[in-house]
């Protein structure tokens, strides 16, 4: 590169407009969903799969991105996923008709989860110990600040003729950028020049200047601890969907409207309130990171969200949420609310990040012929009284300012829960991924990982309306607080702490460790032996 005080703003906007990408084609349809329902005439059906076209795409690329990783390198893949990106971009724009949609949208999930891979990836073999840390968590720094500008961009060309073309073909800016800063970034790594120094003194399996060979078998396997290692990285995916973070904030709007926000000021504040508090953050585990460490963060994370959602379910008790508008009520409504944010958005729930915007639906069409689903209170029906929370009996009648108290104390609950997965399991769980594997497997691990939140995401949303079907919305959330409460057991009992460590030494230690258990006491890397030898660069 010749220039090496560049690598780390480089790095930095590699991460950042990455995870801006992400963000942006992840939260943008919320905007676009109405006025291409009002064009193309979408059906309840419809919009599920143009919603969830992303996450299929997604799905497809955390099966098949990992190879494409490990095979063509992190800059290729990265490079490549732009360029699929702007496919996708150039065919929502262009779009005539739903296939069209739908294709564009499953490029882009394909093009934003092979890129987030290979961006942490590759970040994370490019810098120190030091700012590695920070430099990958800018990634999720960038989603946020994404979806923000998402909201921004759709409520100003909300008004515009065609204006959805413009919303999807704005993700190809930030795309453009990181393609202008990967060229001015080497394509490899001195991951390789970092192993061949370090020797282990207890003649672990890790060569001596050859490098290993690793298959997707050996994730399994006890060879060098890769079992304890994809335990790790599993639990970490798994237990960050389980708690429910994108079901919970699909009630962020009904709490804004409970607490006296009425009309579209509710999914303003859901969308642009919960975002900023998602940006701030993030940018407050930026500088955590590194210094109270990635354990310290996921459990102190874990542990608010266990107590927030609980919270939330608690208060669900005494004073019950409605379930919000249905996808088919918002379109026999006499009119709709104003700002994109409003839209409805059945597919809002598989979404592998929350989106606060989406938060009036839960995802199912109603049967216009079922005599036991009635008409939401807002669409239509002005005199109606407001629906009993969903699988819950109706509380005894209590005075106003009892009310205001429980539904102000479930706002706080939702403000800490996005606070508490913004700065732990959001931007964390990736680092740690990026971090916990060798060089040689490591983007195939990393995708394998990534399909299991993928697919549990996608599990947890479907599973939603069963659960608040048959055990109530308030049990729902326990439920979910007592997931997070497991959660915290097991980063407690199985994840390291890697900061301030090179990734050779990572890599290390998982190899002198054949039980991931041990891992539950803080160590320092010192107490790991090692020595330092001198390699000739004759090469």
């Amino acid at each position: 590169m010749g220039r090496p005080q560049l690598l780390l703003p480089l790095c930095a906007s590699v991460s950042l407009l990455g995870g801006l990408t992400f963000g942006y084609e992840l939260a943008v349809v919320s905007g676009a969903l109405l006025p291409l329902q009002l064009d193309f005439g979408l059906s309840c059906l419809e919009q599920e799969l143009l919603v969830g076209s992303l996450l299929l795409g997604a799905l497809l690329a955390s099966l098949v991105g990992g190879i494409l990783i490990d095979q063509y390198g992190r800059k290729q893949a990265i490079l490549g996923s732009n360029v699929v990106l702007l496919a996708g971009s150039l065919s929502l724009g262009l779009a005539g008709s739903l296939a069209w949609l739908v294709l564009g949208r499953l490029m882009a999930g394909f093009a934003i989860s092979l890129s987030s891979m290979a961006c942490c990836i590759y970040v994370s073999e490019l810098v120190g110990p030091r700012q590695r840390g920070v430099l990958v968590s800018l990634y999720e720094a960038g989603i946020t600040l994404g979806i923000l500008l998402s909201y921004a961009l759709n409520y100003a060309l909300a008004g515009s003729p065609g204006g959805w073309r413009h919303m999807f073909g704005w993700a190809a800016a930030p795309a453009l950028l990181q393609s202008l800063s990967l060229f001015c970034l080497p394509a490899g790594t001195t991951e390789a020049a970092a192993h061949k120094d370090l020797i282990p003194l207890q003649g672990g399996e890790a060569t001596k200047l050859g490098r290993p060979r690793y298959s997707l078998l050996d994730l399994f396997r006890a060879r060098d601890n890769m079992r304890g290692r994809t335990m790790v990285g599993l639990g970490l995916v798994i237990f960050q969907q389980l708690t429910g973070q994108p079901n919970v904030l699909c009630y962020a709007s009904t709490i804004f409207h409970s607490v006296g926000f009425r009309g579209g000021s509710s999914a303003v504040l859901a969308s642009v309130g919960l975002g900023a508090v998602k940006v701030v953050s993030t940018l407050t585990a930026l500088g955590l990171v590194d210094r109270a460490g990635r354990r310290a963060l996921l459990l102190a994370g874990c542990a608010l969200m266990a107590l927030s959602v609980s919270g939330i379910g608690l208060v669900s008790f005494a004073a019950p949420m409605d379930s919000g508008p249905s996808c088919q009520a918002l379109r026999n409504a006499s009119r709709p609310v104003g700002l994109p944010g409003d839209s409805s958005l059945p597919g809002a729930v598989v979404s592998p990040l929350p989106l606060p915007a989406t938060s009036e639906n839960q995802g199912k069409p109603v049967p216009p012929t079922s005599t036991k689903i009635k008409p939401h209170p807002r669409a239509g029906n002005r005199t109606a009284p407001p629906l009993p929370a969903l699988g819950t009996a109706a509380p005894a009648p209590r005075s106003a300012p009892e009310l205001a108290l429980l539904h102000w104390t479930a706002l706080v609950c939702m403000m800490v829960f996005v606070s508490a997965f913004s700065f732990g399991f959001g931007p964390v769980t990736w680092l740690v991924l990026s971090e916990i594997y060798p060089v040689e497997i490591r983007g195939r691990a990393f995708a394998f990982c990534n399909s299991f939140n993928w697919a549990s995401n996608l599990l947890v949303s479907l599973s939603f309306l069963h659960l608040i079907g048959t055990i109530g919305l308030s049990w729902t959330f326990l439920l979910y607080g007592l997931t997070a409460v497991l959660g915290l057991g097991f980063i407690y009992a199985f994840v390291p702490e890697t900061k301030g460590q090179s990734l050779a030494e990572i890599d290390q230690q998982f190899q002198k460790r054949r039980f991931a258990l041990s891992f539950g006491h803080r160590q320092s890397s010192t107490s790991i032996p090692y020595t330092r030898i001198e390699v000739s660069a004759t090469s």
